[in-house]
Order: structure tokens, then sequence, then C-alpha cells
């Protein structure tokens, strides 16, 4: 599908069938392929199908990335067509497991929220935030629909602000605040008769779209290529000329983060870094008729894969392990000099 696709225009039960033989062909990808896949078949309504795919991921022998996120999503589609018991009894696994991941907190605190239950997704967004983000100095873009999230549901059961819902203000860049967007009263704005009020809650319709707008069209980071010291030396091996590219591991490594630090500060947004592999960049290398060799796929594999959601979110978040695999602390290693 391309990603000017009208969503009207798409076919979801064909897109579905794309994804799961594009992921036969790339079996590293295949958890990030499928995933999308089952999306597309909620969005079909064909659910059953979609949980199908779930228990193939859960299944899976080689086990998952992120098998939080899979479970919440599973759980968020079963509810919807009637599997509520067994919706419930994996929402709550998911909180007792306390992912480090903002997504799953998201989907399972939004589905108890969407289902009315709101004491419910109060208490998941409360236990997530506080999770992830104490003494966190700045949220990372990824929980900031916790925030968000925690702050509509407080509207809407009448509690008064806390330091999260300031913390959410604070991070809410829109013009129109976000006491106005989550105002319960808004719904009886819709049915009014005033001009005044009916074109004051277009412009909180238009701000909230262009929310939306901003989360779709980062649809994947801005990502550049790592190599761990064992692949490069491989890659090197049998490819001499890559040389010029990657003289010493360790140069690569400080020109992966000189690189994100100059588009940071450049004002890029969504930032991160993809591990490449040996077998993976040579067949990405025959997909594209050409040889392994040619410098000028280096970037092109590195778009591909996070394409495929095979990308690291970068800067790490304050006291995670650095991307470069030395198993210290990312502020501790080449984070050190930020």
């Amino acid at each position: 599908m391309r990603p000017d696709t009208p969503a009207e225009n798409v076919d979801h039960t064909a897109e579905a069938a794309r994804l799961e033989r594009t992921a036969g062909l790339y079996p590293e990808d295949a958890e990030a392929l499928l995933l999308r896949a089952a999306a597309h078949l909620e969005l079909s309504g064909d659910r059953p199908t979609a949980t199908t795919l779930y228990d193939r991921l859960l299944s899976s022998p080689d086990g998952l990335e992120n098998p939080h996120l899979v479970r919440a999503l599973k759980a968020s589609n079963l509810w919807e067509y009637g599997h509520e018991a067994e919706a419930r009894a994996i929402i709550e696994g998911v909180r007792v497991a306390s992912p480090g991941d903002p997504a799953p907190w998201v989907i399972v605190a939004e589905s108890l929220e969407s289902h009315d239950e709101l004491e419910a997704a109060h208490d998941t967004f409360t236990e997530a935030v506080q999770h992830l983000l104490s003494d966190v100095e700045e949220p990372p873009y990824a929980t900031h629909p916790l925030l968000f999230g925690r702050h509509r549901v407080r509207r809407m059961l009448g509690k008064s602000h806390d330091e999260w819902d300031a913390l959410a203000d604070t991070v809410h860049s829109l013009p129109i605040t976000l006491d106005e967007l989550h105002d319960p009263k808004r719904v009886w704005s819709l049915g009014s008769e005033n001009p005044a009020e009916l074109e004051a809650e277009i412009l909180r319709l238009r701000a909230e779209l262009g929310a939306y707008r901003e989360a779709l069209s980062r649809p994947f980071p801005v990502a550049v290529l790592h190599w761990p010291a064992t692949e490069l030396s491989e890659l090197l091996e049998a490819y001499p000329t890559l040389a010029s590219e990657y003289p010493t591991h360790e140069e690569h490594l400080a020109t992966i983060e000189t690189a994100l630090r100059e588009l940071s500060a450049s004002g890029t947004p969504n930032l991160g870094i993809v591990t490449g592999t040996v077998p993976s960049y040579e067949a990405f290398a025959a997909s594209e008729l050409s040889s392994p060799d040619d410098t000028t796929l280096l970037p092109q594999y590195a778009t591909t894969l996070a394409a495929r959601g095979r990308a690291v979110a970068w800067p790490p978040q304050q006291g995670a392990a650095c991307w470069c695999g030395s198993g210290r602390a990312y502020g501790q290693c080449h984070g050190s000099a930020a």
C-alpha cells in the first residue's frame, strides 16, 4: 500500500494478505509485519482472523520483541467482538507485568476507557505514568498519549488537576488547551443552535485532527544504520571496498552518535537506529538487483529496515542501556557527552 493511498480506498483484506506474504519472505521482521496485517483485518471487520494472527505471534517458538504489545492488541480486539472476560484477563496480565514500553499501557487503558470502565482506565493510566515517568526529566514522545489519556479520563471523572495533569499540559503543543479538548460537556456543543458554540467546537475538532495527523506523519523514524562488531567484521571480510565507509567499529559507533545529534540539533524529529545483519543486507541488495558493495544501498537498507518496524528510538530513555550494545547505561556510554 502506498503511503499516500486514501484510507477509504484501501482493501484491508488484500493488504493484510500482502503483509502476511511479506512476513514469510522476511521472518526477522515477521512480528512488525503481522501486527500491521492484524490491524488491517480489524479494520476490515474480520476480528476473529486478527485474533488468529495475534495467537500465531504469541505461540512463536523464537519469542517476540514486544509480547506485551501483542497481548494488549489481542485483548482490545477480543473485547470488540464479545470476548470480554478473556480480554479483561489479558489486560490484567499486562498491568501486572508492568511493561517498559508505553504502547501496551496505552492500548489496554484506552480499551477500558472505550468500554466506559473509566475508573479502571484511570488506574491503568496512572500506573503507567508512575512506572515510566517517575524521576524522568522530560517525558519521551512515546509516553505523551499516557499523559493525555490520563488527563482526558480524569476530566470525565470530574477529578481535579494533579502534578501529572500539569505535566501533560506542559508537553501539549496545540493552541487549544487540554482542558478544552477533554471537556465532557463538548458533546452537547455539537447539538447547539448557537453559531459561536458550533464554531468553537469546530476549532477544537480541527486541533484534535491536527494532533492525529502529526502522529500519522511519523510512520517510522529517520533511522541510522548500526552494525554490531561481529556483523561489521563479516561485512568487511566479504566486501572489503566498504572499509571506506567503516574504517573501524569504534569510529562507526561514534559517527552514528554524531549524526543523530546533528539531526536532532537541526530539528529533525522521530530519530532511530536500525541494526543490520549481513544476510539481511545481502538479501536486500539482491532484491535491488545490485551488489552489496554499492555504498548507495546502505541508506536505502536503513530506511527499509525502519519501514519494517525495526528501528529503536533514539536517544534511549534515562537509565536505559546504550544503543551500541555495550551493556552500559546510555548516559555512561555514548550519551556521556550529551
